[in-house]
């Protein structure tokens, strides 16, 4: 007890335990009589005096704020207190709300006319000085403790205790556990630790709960099998029944075996009873686990289920679950399906601009269909889906974004429900502001030219997701976080329309090195900058290496194979010539060289023809321009085209005669395109197709009393001559709907591919520029010569057309140049693992047939080489697309020989093979 003043008196000692709040409110009394002299009491319960407080002081606490806690006390010096009065409980109730102490006491430690002075004394919970799980692996520890927000420092309270308590109890739940205990264990530190602890939470998991089996009844007009189906989040659980409950009757009673299986759905035409017996059914990967929550969503699918057949009053009248064996749970059901519902009349109302046969036509359901209220609520876009062809998408396509729409049942007659529909289509909305944030590197204006959405213009709902399309396929921002924010303007009709980026880093470094053996050392350099920006050029703030923003594309690299090889290629890209539209720019340089004599001369060997060489000299300057008809998908590029060979005493292509001398070819190309893709890296819908022509000048046209196939080779080819066509067309097909944050589904793509070369005419002979090289991974001959190069996954390079040959043991027939044909189908079956954009990881499984053919003769576009497997592909901002690929040649496989000698890896490195 405190030491008395003189002429003062303990008047409050109230010392708190949890939970007993009221209890300290009874105590906010004096002492009793006998306690104290009688002639020193200053309290009377008959006559209450006022005092005014003079002094309080705070003790006992460590690490809380003193004058915090005077706050939250509600007591303050120079406020007044009635003694006998509640103002000494009140403060006591406030602090004890904040569960941070043991015990709470004020006294009364002075008195001096109608002034006192008081003393709260505190006595703090401890502080966490450590916390640890057992019982539990390390990796669940680390997820519990930041879901329950646990750290160091924190006050030991009852409310840590129950929320530790009620996030590891739903953790496991969600994992099947439903039997979890959790203990909280608090040691005091030893000195000289002040007023800290030890916290130990034991967990004991106990066995997973399974769901055993789901009884359902009442179900007269849709099976048990289909509204299980719906139960995504409920299964029943995998297991092996060797016999039924009556086994007696099983071992002696065919009848019954007959029975048993018809009740299973087992027994059928082709199940005979001999094949059933030895009695077992099971289901196989079925995730059996119990888990409440997707219970409850199961049965809200179930009822929607029944809704879109029709029932429009059924529901759950009663559902049950208890233990079954082995502690798992067995789900009884009770659902009454009420009568089946049909649509009835559909009348509209309040539509001006469109009539009602035309709304009727986007709508789609007619009298005497099913009653489905889910079907009616998707087709009235309400809301607008993302794939329109709804009655929302409708209106907001033509600019009425206030649009509204109400379904009405306006009659019920017996099993027949009418409709009024009820519009409001308010004004055409006029697009206002747009405003863009989140664009750190990259210009504003490069962003602003690709909206479809402009100041002035009416609102279409169908011009935003182009929009977000186009800002998507710039490669610049994260294509899963680009945000589109309408803000209507109800009092003046119009709409402010924000766009929300995200930078990502997609300048690409490419660099390589190896011990190439008898040249030594052998290294590759690239680097592609693709918001490069070149009216910056010249400013030094803005070298960061180098200016960039613009949207253009600079790519430079050098690789050299020591005395070898060399090779150096350049290309700039402005996509928007002008500003104005979108007129894609191009320039392109290359020079390669290559010595045949670099083995010689590294081991001073005798070289035959020294300074024998090949040299390439190549450039091309390409303009395209996009087009609005068919529709603005499409564009159409023109480039020329120009490449000197040079050849001397080195037969590189091995044709006889043609081992010197310089061939030119100059070419025009035309290529139309069209893609809707809707990003780049993982594309999840839409198309792309593309088709081109390549021409040289018709050279033997001029000349057409000339027979150039009898002259010399290297004459034949000095002027090259040739016409080409390609045609690529790709598909993109989401089979499954986007899930989780990532929005990640499953795609399906299926590619075709062809290819031709020929001449203009039977008086000269194929070069082999221009030609096709099939098989292998794609980058063999790269940047040498004019050649295109057709991947395929399973199969190295081969030379013929004729699938059963081995290209192994294949070597290139006489004269062999490359195919002037081509054909080439793929299948992809595509999941991502990560869209993050600073990783983008997919995985994919492909079945892939191609193949090649010297001429019209021996095309046959069903001969082809067939191939399967597995691949991955990761995009590394920093290194673009890598790709590796598992590929088995089913023409490759031989008897005897095992898998190995069929399989293939392959790498790929920057851009999907051809």
């Amino acid at each position: 007890m405190k030491k008395l003043f003189p002429r003062s008196l303990l008047a409050v000692v109230l010392c708190c335990s949890a939970g007993l709040t009221a209890r300290a409110q009874q105590r906010d009394t004096v002492p009793a009589p006998e306690a104290r002299p009688a002639d020193i009491s200053p309290f009377s319960m008959a006559s209450p005096q006022q005092y005014e407080i003079a002094d309080i002081a705070v003790t006992g606490t460590e690490f809380l704020d003193k004058s915090l806690l005077l706050s939250l006390s509600g007591l303050a010096v120079g406020d007044k207190v009635v003694l006998p009065g509640d103002h000494f409980a009140k403060a006591i109730q406030s602090l004890w709300g904040q569960r941070l102490f043991s015990n709470i006491a004020i006294y009364i430690t002075k008195i001096e006319g109608s002034k006192i002075w008081l003393e709260i004394e505190l006595a703090e919970k401890p502080r966490m000085s450590s916390f640890s799980f057992k019982g539990i692996k390390k990796t669940e520890a680390d997820e519990l403790t930041t879901k329950a927000a646990l750290r160091k420092g924190s006050v030991v309270t009852e409310a840590l205790a129950q929320n530790t308590v009620s996030v590891v109890t739903k953790y496991y739940a969600e994992k099947g556990f439903r039997n979890v205990t959790v203990r909280m264990e608090e040691k005091k530190d030893p000195p000289p630790a002040i007023n800290s602890a030890t916290v130990i939470f034991h967990v004991s998991k106990g066995s997973k709960v399974r769901t055993n089996d789901i009884h359902i009844v009442g179900n007269g007009n849709i099976g048990d099998k289909s509204i299980k189906k719906k139960m995504k989040g409920t299964k029943e659980t995998s297991r092996f029944t060797l016999y039924p409950d009556n086994a007696d009757a099983w071992q002696d009673s065919t009848e019954y075996k007959m029975d048993y299986w018809k009740d299973l759905g087992w027994l059928s035409a082709t199940k005979t009873l001999e094949a059933l017996d030895p009695y077992f059914r099971f289901k196989l990967f079925s995730s059996a686990k119990f888990n409440d929550t997707k219970y409850q969503e199961d049965k809200e699918k179930i009822i929607a289920f029944y809704n879109s057949r029709g029932f429009r009053d059924a529901q759950i009248m009663k559902d049950t679950t208890y233990p079954s064996l082995k502690g798992n749970l067995n789900i009884e059901m009770m659902i009454e399906e009420g009568k089946k519902y049909y649509f009835g009349d559909i009348a509209w109302r309040g539509n001006t601009v469109y009539n009602d046969t035309i709304l009727s036509r986007v709508l789609g359901i007619k009298k005497g269909d099913i009653y489905n209220l889910e079907l009616l609520s998707k087709r009235l876009g309400n809301p607008p889906g993302p794939e329109g062809g709804d009655l929302g998408s409708l209106y907001m396509d033509d600019g009425y974004l206030f649009f509204q729409v109400d379904p009405v049942e306006v009659g019920i007659r017996g099993d027949t429900i009418d409709y009024e529909i009820r519009i409001q289509e308010g004004p055409q909305a006029t697009i206002k502001d747009i405003r863009i944030a989140g664009n750190e590197k990259t210009n504003e204006h490069v962003i602003r030219r690709e909206l479809r959405t402009l100041p002035g213009d009416k609102f279409s709902r169908q011009n935003l997701i182009r929009s977000q399309r186009e800002i998507s396929q710039l490669g610049f921002f994260n294509p899963e976080t680009i945000g589109i924010n309408p803000v209507p303007n109800v009092a003046d009709g119009t709409v402010d329309i924000d766009y929300k980026v995200e930078e990502r880093a997609n300048d690409q470094l490419e660099l390589s090195a190896g011990w190439g053996g008898y040249i030594g050392l052998t290294g590759t350099l690239g680097v592609t900058f693709n918001n490069f920006s070149l009216r910056n050029i010249f400013r030094k703030e803005t070298l960061d290496p180098l200016p960039s923003g613009d949207g253009q594309k600079l790519s430079v690299r050098i690789s050299s194979n020591g005395k070898a090889y060399r090779s150096y290629n350049f290309s700039f890209t402005e996509p928007w010539l002008g500003g104005k539209k979108r007129n894609p720019f191009s320039v392109s340089f290359y020079s390669t060289y290559q010595n045949p004599n670099a083995f010689a001369e590294y081991y001073n060997q005798p070289v035959n023809n020294p300074g024998a060489y090949f040299r390439v000299l190549g450039g091309s300057v390409s303009l395209g321009k996009q087009l609005k008809w068919p529709d603005d998908w499409f564009s159409l590029m023109y480039a020329i085209n120009y490449q000197r060979y040079q050849l001397k005493d080195f037969n590189y292509f091995g044709l006889e005669g043609f081992d010197n001398g310089v061939s030119n070819n100059l070419s025009l190309r035309l290529t139309l395109a069209r893609s809707s893709v809707d990003q780049q890296i993982f594309p999840r819908s839409g198309s792309s197709f593309m088709l081109f022509g390549q021409f040289t000048p018709p050279y033997s046209l001029f000349n057409p009393d000339r027979d150039y196939t009898k002259e010399p080779i290297r004459d034949q080819f000095k002027f090259i001559e040739y016409q080409k066509y390609r045609l690529n067309a790709e598909w993109y097909v989401p089979l499954s709907r986007p899930r989780g944050a990532d929005n990640k589904s499953l795609v399906l793509k299926v590619a075709a591919k062809f290819g031709y070369v020929g001449r203009y005419n039977d008086r000269t002979n194929l070069s082999p520029f221009g030609r096709f090289e099939l098989g292998g991974d794609g980058l063999s001959n790269f940047a040498v010569y004019d050649r295109d190069i057709i991947s395929q996954r399973g199969y190295p390079v081969y030379y013929t057309s004729n699938p059963k040959l081995n290209p192994e043991s294949t070597a290139p027939p006489a004269g062999y140049s490359g195919f002037s044909m081509f054909n080439k189908y793929v299948v992809e079956l595509r999941y991502p693992f990560s869209l993050n954009p600073s990783s983008t990881i997919f995985g994919l499984l492909f079945m892939e047939a191609a193949n090649g053919y010297r001429d019209f003769k021996e095309y046959d576009p069903f001969r082809l080489r067939r191939s399967v497997g597995v691949g991955a592909r990761f995009y590394l901002p920093m290194f673009g697309l890598l790709g590796f690929d598992y590929g088995i040649g089913l023409d490759r496989l031989r008897p005897g020989n095992g898998m190995k000698d069929a399989a293939k890896f392959t790498f790929m490195l920057g851009f999907e093979p051809e």
